[in-house]
């Protein structure tokens, strides 16, 4: 069985990237088969709880509220809305729920009450139950997993080095503090980054760096390849190719051996020939539903035919680790605390996305 490593340099990294891809991919599957079961997938369903209207500057993010993207936003969904879109997700065969809203930091009151509702439904339905909010507290990370948090999605984007270059609103080190935050609860770790935005092989191997060192590494990993949406300041960047896609997932089963490798945003401009050459490098997990947050994605029907041509079998919930119990609101051991961290605003500015957001104003 391969040993986990969290001592990972660059430099070994780059080496494991750049080998010739038959000899990656050879190496990448044997780890693979080692630890998954290969003709298994965990299949996720992305849904935006609350669109749009975010104060951050991600270079690659249409629902920034400083850019001009015609995404239509929308104010936090009702439980119950979000009980149906479950439903339909389990009838489809996800196994797990991710909801995500655009918010910088989670806020003590009423919409966060709600979506620990939101959590409490959905774990009764015997789904895997994920959550990408922003920052938290460690108090905040407490009342999730109380409410029984499954997972929590919080992504590094990219190396320390280049994160300055893409965002300016916030900094590395908060994405950190609000994983070391989730490791202080029972709920697991999903975090990974996008590839495609401008950024230098090196940086891939960087954030590979900076995920591996965790201790424990995240236990789902999400691979993202750059969607360009007009209006944002990545907008007209050229779509990276399937090779590097490949090679990308290849080095993150190498490098973390143990975690599920997500093939996430992007996967609309794959063949079925290219995603399953990504399988056989190590994905063992994707988002299904024709949406992720606001970039269009496989339909669900496309998706299960895939799978039936390839043999797979859409993973059952619980596999990995066990149903959090969900504690009722009126016995919850955490409260809401009203409290009003500081997190980081570097203060720089990134020229593109500056103008970006003075043609927005235009």
């Amino acid at each position: 069985m391969t040993e986990i490593k969290h001592n990972w340099t660059k430099e070994e990294i780059l080496e494991i990237y750049n080998k010739p891809m038959m000899e990656l991919l050879y190496e990448a599957a044997t780890i693979h088969r080692e630890h998954h079961n290969p003709n298994q997938v965990q299949v996720s369903t992305l849904l935006s709880i609350k669109t749009g209207g975010c104060p951050e500057d991600c270079g690659y993010c249409p629902q920034a509220a400083r850019y001009h993207t015609d995404i239509e936003g929308n104010d936090l969904m009702t439980v119950s809305q979000v009980k149906a879109q479950a439903l339909r997700a389990k009838a489809g065969g996800s196994s797990r729920v991710c909801m995500g809203a655009a918010w910088r930091n989670v806020k003590d009151g009423e919409e966060f009450d709600q979506v620990l509702e939101m959590v409490r439904t959905i774990n009764k339905l015997d789904m895997e139950v994920c959550c990408t909010l922003g920052m938290i507290t460690e108090n905040q990370a407490k009342r999730l997993a109380e409410a029984g948090l499954y997972a929590y999605n919080h992504n590094l984007d990219t190396s320390e080095d280049y994160y300055k270059d893409v965002i300016s609103t916030r900094a590395y080190q908060d994405r950190l503090d609000t994983i070391g935050n989730v490791r202080k609860t029972n709920v697991t770790v999903c975090s990974g980054g996008i590839i495609g935005m401008g950024e230098a092989v090196e940086d891939r191997a960087g954030m590979l760096v900076a995920l591996a060192s965790l201790s424990p590494q995240p236990e789902s990993v999400p691979i993202n390849a750059l969607v360009p949406v007009e209006g944002t300041p990545m907008g007209e960047i050229e779509k990276v190719s399937i090779w590097e896609m490949i090679r990308m997932v290849a080095t993150t089963r190498i490098v973390m051996p143990q975690t599920q490798v997500r093939l996430s945003a992007g996967r609309t401009e794959m063949s079925r020939e290219g995603q399953a050459m990504c399988f056989f490098a190590g994905a063992n997990s994707i988002f299904a539903g024709d949406k992720l947050l606001t970039t269009p994605n496989p339909d669900v029907n496309e998706d299960m035919k895939m799978f039936e041509m390839l043999g797979l079998q859409p993973m059952k919930p619980f596999v990995k680790k066990s149903q959090p119990e969900t504690v009722e609101a009126q016995y919850s051991q955490y409260q809401a605390q009203g409290e009003k961290p500081k997190w980081s605003r570097p203060g720089h500015t990134i020229e593109r996305n500056e103008e970006a957001k003075q043609k927005a104003k235009l």
